[in-house]
């Protein structure tokens, strides 16, 4: 099948160079044709160019044509940090929340990471993989092409293992790119309470190399961050993660100074992501690593919590990723638009470092930059068409709306 889009208001993100991410003062750039067409043949992109540059040999070989007006067009939103496969859900928590309990009083009460971890054990591999459908459905139509799911709602081996067979049915089942990371090293689980180093060895000892073997996962994860995984023994994990074959991605800095971004250059961590708290040290750290990091608006924001120093970290010549931490605990939500409103509004960034942060630099975060974040020619089509709007920087501003008219995935529509 082959596709024309034809007057497209402006055509933007687009790439000829391989470029792998954006950075600093770069992060303000967004190339586009204005008045463009662009040609999908068999779910790539073909060819584009400005409506001047349109043939009629080049619109002969489009079996459909759209005639697009005033849409605007761009790469699909890359969310490269989700949690999206879990059971049930924790909305009573966050009642009890706004009652007044802390987060340490509702984990007392059985709420958090471990009350996700009761549900799953609970709930059946088919069950999970039927709650998780509406989900991917949701998000696919919202605009999301490609989505990274961690496991850690299991917290042993067995259902470790369920959480990723999931992932991997998801995978096999939908056009989305999904990349699985084994994040076993999400929380401790009661039994272990008092022995978390003895966790940790399951972890290491049976864990990693069964999800290896059953090849389950890219991608490795730790949460190192107080009162979770410390430095020393994120270390070891990913030590180990490593010598499997699974590449680090970190969650780090969200609760306080962890050590995690450090921990995360040095294993060459593809991405490292919450960094709510990241100073000088850190963003030094950063610099000149190929580390993307990584910011989670949306926790923030349901958490009531600091947000990432976004501004400070672009200014300071880092590149910066965005994606939405969709999760039922601290970020129930897997909407990318929204997140990028997040960003305008209180990460002060603009819209076209917030467009590379959710297509370009969320692409290199997953490790799909190759196929995918730029309009290029031999990419996959999976693009976003807009409703009319004036131009990109209406698109986060108006942060209630659906502005999106269209969903290609592989050239083929999901709204």
């Amino acid at each position: 099948m082959s596709l024309l889009l034809k007057n497209i208001a402006s055509l933007l993100q687009i790439d000829n160079s391989n470029l792998l991410f954006r950075a600093g003062k770069s992060m303000m750039e967004i190339p586009k044709i204005d008045n463009a067409y662009l040609l999908i043949e068999d779910g790539i992109i073909s060819d584009y160019g400005s409506m001047k540059e349109l043939s009629n040999e080049i619109e002969g070989k489009a079996s459909e044509v759209r005639d697009l007006k005033n849409n605007l067009v761009f790469p699909a939103f890359n969310d490269s940090h989700t949690h999206l496969v879990y059971a049930g859900s924790r909305e009573v928590e966050y009642i009890d929340k706004v009652k007044g309990l802390s987060y340490e009083e509702i984990a007392k009460r059985g709420g958090g990471i471990l009350n996700s971890a009761k549900h799953l054990h609970h709930t059946s591999e088919e069950e999970l993989y039927a709650q998780s459908v509406p989900k991917i459905l949701e998000i696919m139509s919202q605009g999301t092409a490609a989505v990274e799911i961690k496991s850690g709602y299991g917290l042993n081996t067995d259902d470790e293992l369920k959480m990723l067979r999931v992932i991997k049915r998801i995978k096999e089942s939908f056009p989305l790119i999904v990349k699985a990371t084994f994040l076993g090293a999400h929380s401790v689980p009661a039994e272990y309470k008092s022995r978390q180093s003895d966790y940790v060895d399951l972890i290491i000892n049976e864990m990693i190399p069964v999800v290896a073997s059953e090849d389950l996962a890219e991608y490795i994860d730790v949460f190192c961050d107080e009162g979770f995984f410390t430095m020393e023994e994120t270390d070891r994990i990913l030590n180990a993660g490593v010598k499997y074959g699974l590449r680090p991605k970190i969650h780090a800095n969200e609760l306080g100074y962890s050590g995690g971004i450090q921990t995360a250059v040095k294993y060459n961590a593809l991405s490292v992501d919450h960094l709510e708290f990241t100073g000088e040290e850190e963003i030094n750290v950063l610099r000149n690593s190929e580390t993307m990091p990584t910011i989670l608006p949306g926790a923030s924001l349901f958490l009531e919590m600091a947000y990432a120093p976004a501004r400070k970290m672009i200014d300071s010549g880092l590149p910066v990723a965005l994606a939405t931490d969709f999760n039922p605990g601290s970020s129930p939500s897997g909407n990318m638009k929204l997140i990028m409103s997040l960003a305008l509004i209180k990460l002060q960034m603009l819209p076209e470092e917030i467009l590379n942060a959710v297509t370009l630099n969320s692409a290199y975060a997953m490790g799909i930059n190759d196929i995918t974040g730029t309009i290029t020619r031999g990419k996959l089509a999976n693009i976003i068409i807009t409703k009319p709007i004036p131009g990109l920087e209406y698109f986060p501003y108006s942060y209630g709306s659906d502005l999106i008219s269209d969903v290609l995935i592989r050239g083929e529509s999901v709204k």
